[in-house]
């Protein structure tokens, strides 16, 4: 009888070892998403403006593509480490001044109040610069007009990146006065919906028409017909 309840005393022993050991287990796998879900505050494109200034600098080697997952979080944290911050992998308010960024959501990519000059503007540009190129690589060339409206680099408003002296060619050419056709205005919504298919290109280039020869200089992240998309 002994012998038996020696037994039964060993197995519950177990079994509240074991459910610790889940519960133990479970918090730790959870963890990472806590640092995700805090840094889901930032808006794609701010989360695609972060991944390219720590690529540029050498702390990310990740793809451009506005999801913060656990590369992105490590380089946010290597990125602290390295500048003296709090080592959180949260893109909180003193990183993002480290970064040189802000974290206000920008009204002008959003597509729901966008102005129609704004939207007719980038729809003209994208027909200006891309028209002869797939639809892919006409949402392209309106994702790179508005990567850089959310740069620090560039203006910070559709017309001031597009008006931007020796920018575009087809501002230089006059192009840019063309009516656009309705593939260039889904093209455009598309963009502003957030569709990137640069990740995150500041620049885009004809690889055999380009004459600037600082351009090759870039860092490519793709290569959508004709164009070559950079940062």
């Amino acid at each position: 009888m002994k012998k038996k309840i020696a037994k039964i005393g060993f197995a519950v022993m177990f079994a509240v070892l074991s459910v610790g050991t889940v519960a133990t287990t479970a918090v730790y796998i959870n963890q990472p998403h806590i640092e995700i879900a805090e840094a889901a505050t930032l808006t794609t494109s701010q989360i695609r403006t972060v991944q390219t200034k720590l690529k540029r600098w050498g702390y990310y080697t990740g793809n451009v593509d506005g999801i913060f997952g656990s590369k992105t979080t490590a380089a946010v944290k290597y990125f602290q480490r390295k500048n003296g911050l709090a080592v959180d992998g949260i893109v909180g308010p003193k990183t993002a001044a480290a970064l040189g960024m802000t974290l206000t959501t920008s009204a002008t990519t959003d597509n729901s109040s966008i102005s129609s000059s704004d939207l007719d503007l980038l729809a003209r540009c994208v027909y200006a610069e891309a028209r002869g190129e797939s639809y892919v690589g006409q949402v392209a060339v309106a994702a790179v007009i508005l990567n850089r409206v959310e740069s620090p680099d560039f203006p910070n408003t559709i017309a001031g990146v597009i008006y931007q002296p020796w920018a575009f060619t087809a501002v230089n050419d006059g192009q840019i006065n063309l009516s656009p056709n309705q593939t260039a205005y889904n093209a455009a919504r598309d963009a502003l919906n957030g569709w990137d298919p640069t990740y995150g290109a500041l620049y885009y280039y004809n690889a055999k028409t380009a004459t600037n020869k600082w351009i090759y200089n870039k860092t490519t992240t793709v290569t959508i017909g004709n164009h070559v998309f950079a940062v």
